[in-house]
């Protein structure tokens, strides 16, 4: 039996409080956003139904202040809170206060939440179901020792892992067992810190693989389906930078076989609402192996939307709504292709050095198969408390080349005045050859010595532009002297450069020269200009 819900509470901010308003706008549901100091003019709250204040702009302070959102969230009557990403979105102990409170929370049961936090306990319930998951230590380790153990027995060079790290944070490289002693202890008190408690393990490590993830949906009815592959291999330190649907490098066997996997594992869970099952894929062997669980929607969603037609946010809703699946696995096609590149508030030739401040003007690209997520506006605030994402743009296309050429001309048409942006990074990558043939992995940019090759075309650039200035003012020069003493030499000779017609009146002296032709034979007499 269906729950009505009639106002929805966004717990969070930015590009995804913004795409969650326009989808509950679409179901005609009300919407309250809230908002820390630094985003009190921010689009998510000029475009809610309701707005409140929620706290200084330090995030503990306001968007992880679970008590207040809460007390919000009552204070406003809303029926449910959608999390968003990021923030409180996989936080067990916010959906037990939902709970509590008798609001409904949009995403997985806090349970399965806790379950699916813990990597190792998924990789032990995925190798129960027969699904492949990468080579590591059984267990929790307790110390460096057991972790060498480990190591020696894999081979170096291994991964060292927090058990509850998430979005690519908590991952170390290690290339021997020093180092791995030394990453040890620190990756310990690291885990501490930002989770309470430390659980570390060593994985093995393989040298070149892809990042494939699998969207899941399953309904309070026992529905589960998988909305395909995303490939989102282009990162830079664990972190996305483009993603990709369909991943190059899947074909329709494989699609369908771990597709079904996914489900299987979903199932497992009794795991309710939308989440992500994400896979490495080794490109010696071609193996996929499952790594994690994210239960909750992810920043890539726009592209399986592109591929797929399906509205994630709005299923999220209907899921949650206690409604069952309004389509079956059998319907679900894949549609051409889709690009997204993340737009950061970062300088990509500067170490990525964030980015912040008001932005001026802004020029948001448009155009057949292109889509933008953002909350940019002219006079907006890029404030330096949060997340650096400030747009995504998504492209599709038929083929994968026309989504490519979409992507690279939507790129040229953005520009954002006041704040620095990783757009030169994304422009660069969509001409790029071995981008251009699907060739990626997660060790891309540094492979293809991406920004590098970035720098060296800005200083050729700068130094072209300073060669056509220096030209130009040569020329400029040269044009005044011919023309101020030509000047001087007709008006020695007392002419006035004009005659008079029979009607009286004066016409141009076809005799003399005009100024651009005498320019002209002065740059065709001092042809070294021509080699500028």
């Amino acid at each position: 039996m269906g729950m009505s819900i009639r106002k929805i509470l966004i717990a969070n901010r930015g590009e995804i409080a913004v795409r969650v308003i326009r989808a509950c706008r679409e179901l005609e549901i009300n919407t309250v956003a809230i908002y820390s100091d630094d985003d009190v003019n921010a689009l998510h709250v000029k475009l809610a139904d309701e707005a409140y204040h929620i706290g200084p702009s330090p995030p503990r302070e306001s968007y992880l202040n679970i008590d207040r959102i809460i007390e919000t969230a009552r204070k406003a009557g809303a029926d449910a809170i959608h999390p968003g990403y990021g923030f409180l979105s996989e936080n067990a102990n916010f959906v037990d206060a939902c709970e509590k409170a008798g609001i409904i929370f949009i995403g997985p049961r806090s349970s399965t939440m806790r379950f699916s936090g813990d990597k190792m306990a998924i990789k032990q319930l995925a190798k129960r179901l027969g699904i492949p998951v990468v080579p590591a230590s059984d267990g929790i380790l307790e110390d460096a020792d057991k972790a060498a153990e480990f190591a020696r027995e894999f081979g170096y060079p291994v991964l060292l892992k927090s058990a509850f790290g998430g979005g690519g944070r908590g991952i170390r490289l290690v290339n021997n067992e020093e180092q791995l002693r030394q990453e040890f202890e620190l990756s310990t008190m690291e885990a501490k810190a930002a989770y309470g408690r430390a659980a570390m393990f060593v994985e093995k490590y393989f040298p070149r693989i892809r990042h494939i993830e699998y969207q899941l949906l399953r309904d309070m009815h026992g529905n589960g389906l998988y909305l395909f592959e995303r490939e989102c291999s282009i990162q830079r330190r664990y972190q996305k930078l483009i993603e990709l649907a369909p991943s190059p490098v899947i074909d329709e066997e494989t699609r369908h076989r771990i597709g079904g996997m996914v489900v299987k594992l979903a199932d497992a869970l009794d795991y309710i609402n939308a989440g992500t099952v994400e896979f490495i894929r080794d490109e010696g062997s071609g193996n996929l192996y499952l790594i994690e669980i994210n239960s909750r929607l992810q920043v890539e969603h726009p592209v399986t939307e592109m591929i797929t037609g399906k509205d994630l946010v709005k299923l999220q809703i209907h899921i949650a709504s206690g409604k069952e699946l309004p389509f079956k696995q059998n319907d679900l096609r894949v549609n051409g292709y889709a690009i997204e590149c993340r737009i950061n508030a970062e300088d990509p030739l500067n170490e990525f050095a964030p980015s912040y401040g008001k932005v001026g003007s802004v020029n948001i690209p448009y155009g057949p198969g292109i889509r933008v997520d953002t909350y940019l506006y002219p006079g907006c605030n890029v404030s330096g408390y949060y997340d650096s994402l400030v747009a995504k743009v998504i492209a599709w296309g038929s083929t994968f080349d026309e989504a490519r050429r979409r992507m690279r001309n939507a790129l040229d048409e953005f520009h954002i005045e006041g704040i620095n942006t990783t757009i030169p990074l994304h422009r660069f990558i969509m001409d790029e050859p071995a981008f251009s043939r699907g060739e990626i992995s997660t060790d891309y940019l540094d492979r293809f010595n991406i920004i590098e090759r970035i720098q060296e075309r800005i200083k050729a650039s700068i130094q072209s532009s300073t060669d056509a200035i220096a030209a130009a003012t040569l020329i400029f020069t040269e044009m005044n002297k011919y023309i101020t003493a030509s000047n001087g030499k007709y008006m020695k000779e007392g002419s006035s450069g004009s005659t008079s017609s029979s009607d009286g009146q004066k016409t141009q002296d076809r005799s003399r020269p005009s100024a651009w032709k005498r320019v002209g034979m002065l740059m065709l007499a001092r042809g070294s200009l021509y080699e500028v």
